[in-house]
């Protein structure tokens, strides 16, 4: 009722303030209707004003809620540990600064394999040609016949040294080291950021595990690419080369039933290991052999070329010592031309690095195999080791034949891999 009574008089006042045909009301006229008016319907002013403002605040109420939205993120409709989240990130934060380091380190290192390959060979060259030169000095006995001789094997010695310090290191395996490091240090950083865009489909919720394991996958790398040259480098000559092993270990657990599709997982594990594991294992074996021999080789020429040098002129030895010092000169140049030009210890890193990756397949379908799973994942599964193995899905059919335990995996035609 008191609600239709201000309705009423708000009309009322309206049609009192109105304009009249010969000019408009003076306020003291209207203060003076307003006054008689509201002693009409028993009202005094105050309580009016505030009958008003009750209504305004009725009549804008349902329009309020409309204008003015509770702020929502995409964490309202589920429980997020934003602590959890703040941790992914300076994971994934620390990952592509990692990236980003072993990419210079990589260049720089790359860098000094071209430099000193370089280096070294212009310096064995020269001292050869000083050898030489010697000789056609030595007769006359000046002071041309001592600055070659010296000079020649001065230039040997330095040239011995620096061969011996970087086969020691050798700069192109270090380089092949980072390059990898990157790769693998961008990839778990874009997995970690993936993981936590599934966060706005509430597709992913993190948990302490997903730390954890991402922590692990970061001091895994860690260790498997050291980014320090002395100490922590990595044995350039093993006595035998192992798979590079760049992930944590990973946990299985036993199921008891087995299903229909392990057949071919099985076959295609036991071809994974006994031919692409095995195969870029010996040929790392033998490369390892190879640039061992080359690494010893290499000084010894040099060295010998040193030697020479420093007996040229000796009359019991005749031109013996010119031979040694331009051959060991010239031969050490190309040994270290073979060893380092052809980049023998990016070979062998390389032949690790694969090694490794067919490891991982192996180490994923163990895991895959050992607990119980749904079609789907199942086909997930399979369409992406289809991928890493650069084959069709219906391909990996060809594996079945392979899981019985009287054929052997090496008995399989071709290889598992297609990629590399």
């Amino acid at each position: 009722m008191a609600t239709l009574q201000v309705h009423n008089l708000m009309l009322s006042l309206s049609a009192a303030a109105a304009p009249k045909q010969h000019g408009w009301r003076s306020k003291a006229s209207l203060q003076k209707q307003l006054n008689l008016n509201l002693q009409n319907k028993g009202l005094e002013l105050p309580k009016l004003k505030n009958m008003i403002n009750m209504q305004e605040l009725r009549i804008r109420e349902p329009s309020s809620n409309i204008i003015i939205n509770k702020p929502q993120t995409i964490f309202d409709d589920k429980e997020v540990d934003m602590l959890l989240v703040s941790k992914l990130y300076a994971i994934a934060e620390a990952a592509g600064d990692r990236a980003e380091m072993h990419k210079i380190i990589g260049e720089q290192r790359d860098n000094w394999n071209t430099l000193l390959l370089n280096s070294i060979n212009s310096i064995n060259l020269i001292a050869s040609i000083m050898a030489g030169l010697s000789t056609i000095s030595m007769g006359d006995q000046s002071q041309h016949f001592l600055a070659f001789k010296l000079s020649s094997a001065l230039l040997f010695t330095a040239a011995t040294g620096m061969m011996l310090i970087v086969n020691k290191i050798q700069p192109s395996q270090l380089a092949e080291e980072q390059r990898n490091a990157t790769r693998l240090f961008k990839q778990l950083e874009r997995s970690i950021h993936t993981s936590l865009d599934q966060l706005k489909s509430s597709t992913f919720t993190p948990t302490e595990l997903d730390v954890e394991e991402a922590m692990e996958k970061v001091l895994a790398l860690d260790k498997a690419y050291p980014l320090p040259l002395l100490p922590g480098m990595l044995e350039k000559f093993p006595k035998n080369i192992e798979p590079t092993v760049w992930w944590p270990k990973l946990q299985t657990r036993r199921r008891s039933s087995s299903s229909a599709q392990d057949g071919k997982m099985r076959g295609l594990l036991k071809v994974l290991k006994e031919k692409d594991e095995e195969q870029y294992v010996w040929h790392g074996n033998l490369f390892v052999k190879i640039n061992k021999c080359l690494a010893i080789s290499g000084p010894l020429l040099a060295g010998l070329g040193a030697v020479g040098a420093g007996l040229i002129g000796t009359p019991a030895l005749g031109q013996w010592p010119v031979l040694f010092g331009v051959m060991g000169g010239v031969l050490a140049t190309m040994i270290n031309t073979l060893e380092h030009g052809f980049q023998i210890g990016m070979l062998i890193e390389m032949f690790r690095n694969c090694a490794g990756f067919y490891r991982k397949l192996e180490e994923e379908i163990i895991e895959f195999n050992s607990e119980e799973s749904c079609q789907e994942d199942v086909e997930m599964f399979e369409m992406n080791m289809a991928l890493q193995l650069g084959r069709r899905v219906s391909e990996l059919e060809d594996f079945a034949s392979c899981a019985s335990p009287s054929v052997k995996g090496a008995e399989f035609e071709g290889f598992a891999g297609k990629l590399f």
